[in-house]
């Protein structure tokens, strides 16, 4: 997660970070103030809603090169911040700012969530745990700071709001002043001012060289991911630096790393096709492509499974494997411990995915529609089959991919499947695949994720009138696992 600076202190881990939050004075008095964009965010929030104007044919090409050359010419100090904000305004003049609210919701929803670091979603659940007074301070607009904000839980917010006439039409304008460098130092002290919060009490995370006057103005000054100036200063007084890598595209080695893994398929496949034909079965194909393929993939991209409980994956075979579903890589960390004689579920939406389709269809894989209960009920019979052929079965009964850090609702479904076939339960709790990708990310970035197999549950003497009651202690047991983790592991 952390990479020393040259000749530098080392960076703080998060451990420390979050250890140390929690050991620190309880109240809203300690103030705990949050930048957005390269801090809580990988990235710019403002290329993200570019990108979606673009996508949307909404900005033209003269306008793009013109905010680009803005943007290019602040970096290279050519221009002042006020001028780059002022441009991204303007392209709001004469459109409803509640039409631009739901807009920023939409871009955050779609491009931006999957980028908010997981390290610093814990800082700020620490500081919410011991009641301190969060802001998210930034110069970026409202429609790109308030959902992060809402979505956080951080109830506070100062940055820069768009200009709205008695009719709630944007006039293209930002209140005045600009918050930026010194005046967000200045907005930041007076918030406190108003609050009662002890500035020398206070955190600050962020990650600008324009930060550096209110990192004065703190007592906790954290600089995240901090540019040069900003690294320099923090050398120099020995404040704590966390530089953070679990999100964005890794550059180009993150590139090589996602290229890699796709390519990687090609040739497993051949030696699955091959095995397949030279042993004349097809099961034996499939299993070298599910117990080399998924392994290869996380190995590439760095991801590093910390596993409890892995004598339970082999205790009793078949069985119905549950996992928790927090991304699109969960599946594969579970097929690289069930490894190989298993097939799944899938969401409809795969079948016409020209990777996944035919992939789910040589598996026997079962794809549901979730608008339609009856052929969903109905595409489950052919994994009964496939059961009593000696088939486990992976599915998250979550039915989803849901972002919480708590379980959500069981469906029914896997459950009646383990009733019909007689197969075993084995619960597998996945505590933070989120560190190494986001809920819809479509790359992995390097990190640990832990994982806990829990010990098979018979279904030998469920019934349908109990099964309601069997499905919440089985949720119970994944809840109490992520509440009170177990100690030992093993990588792989």
């Amino acid at each position: 997660m952390t990479t020393p600076e040259p000749g530098a202190r080392p960076p703080i881990r998060l451990p420390g970070s979050v250890a140390e939050v929690d050991a620190s004075p309880e109240g809203p008095g300690v103030g705990a103030f949050f930048d957005l964009d390269g801090t809580l965010v990988a990235g710019f929030t403002a290329a993200a809603h570019t990108m979606d104007r673009l996508r949307r044919r909404e900005v033209g090409l003269t306008e793009f090169l013109s905010i680009l050359q803005l943007a290019v010419e602040f970096r290279l100090g050519r221009r002042e911040f006020e001028n780059l904000i002022e441009a991204g305004a303007r392209t709001t003049k004469g459109r409803l700012a509640e039409d631009v609210a739901e807009m920023g919701e939409r871009v955050f929803q779609q491009s931006v969530a999957d980028l908010i670091y997981p390290e610093m979603r814990e800082l700020v659940r620490a500081h919410q745990r011991r009641g301190h007074t969060l802001v998210l301070s930034s110069s970026a607009l409202a429609m790109q700071v308030a959902p992060v904000a809402s979505y956080l839980g951080i109830e506070h917010v100062v940055c820069n709001h768009l200009v709205a006439d008695q009719d709630g039409i944007l006039t293209g304008e930002i209140e005045k002043p600009v918050v930026w460098g010194p005046t967000k130092a200045s907005s930041v002290q007076r918030f406190a001012a108003e609050h009662d919060v002890d500035m020398r009490s206070s955190y600050f995370y962020a990650d600008g060289d324009e930060d550096l006057a209110l990192m004065y103005l703190v007592g906790h000054p954290r600089p995240t991911n901090p540019g040069p100036a900003l690294t320099r200063v923090a050398n120099r007084r020995g404040w704590p630096v966390l530089r953070l890598r679990s999100r964005g595209g890794g550059g180009r080695l993150g590139l090589v790393r996602t290229l890699a893994s796709v390519g990687s398929l090609a040739p497993v496949a051949a030696g699955a096709l091959g095995i397949g034909l030279l042993t004349q079965n097809k099961r034996n194909g499939v299993n070298f492509l599910t117990r080399f393929w998924p392994e290869t993939v996380l190995t590439l991209n760095g991801v590093k499974l910390n596993v409890t409980g892995a004598e339970h994956l082999t205790a009793q075979r078949p069985a119905v494997f549950l996992f928790n579903h927090r991304n699109n890589f969960d599946v594969f960390m579970v097929a690289a411990l069930v490894k190989d004689n298993w097939t799944g579920v899938a969401k409809k939406e795969l079948e016409a995915n020209p990777l996944f389709g035919p992939l789910g269809k040589l598996m026997d894989a079962a794809f549901i529609d979730r608008e339609d209960p009856a052929a969903a009920v109905a595409a489950l019979r052919p994994l009964e089959e496939a059961a009593a052929k000696g088939l486990s079965i992976l599915i998250a009964p979550e039915g989803t991919r849901l972002d919480t850090q708590e379980v959500g609702p069981f469906k029914k479904g896997a459950f009646r499947i383990a009733m019909a076939t007689g197969l075993p339960i084995v619960p597998v709790v996945i505590r933070n695949s989120d560190s190494v990708a986001g809920r819809n990310a479509s790359r992995l970035n390097p990190g640990t994720v832990d994982i806990a197999v829990l010990p098979p549950v018979s279904v030998a003497d469920w019934t349908t009138e109990d099964l309601a009651e069997r499905i919440e202690q089985i949720r119970a047991a994944y809840l109490q696992t992520l509440a009170h983790w177990p100690a030992a592991g093993r990588s792989s």
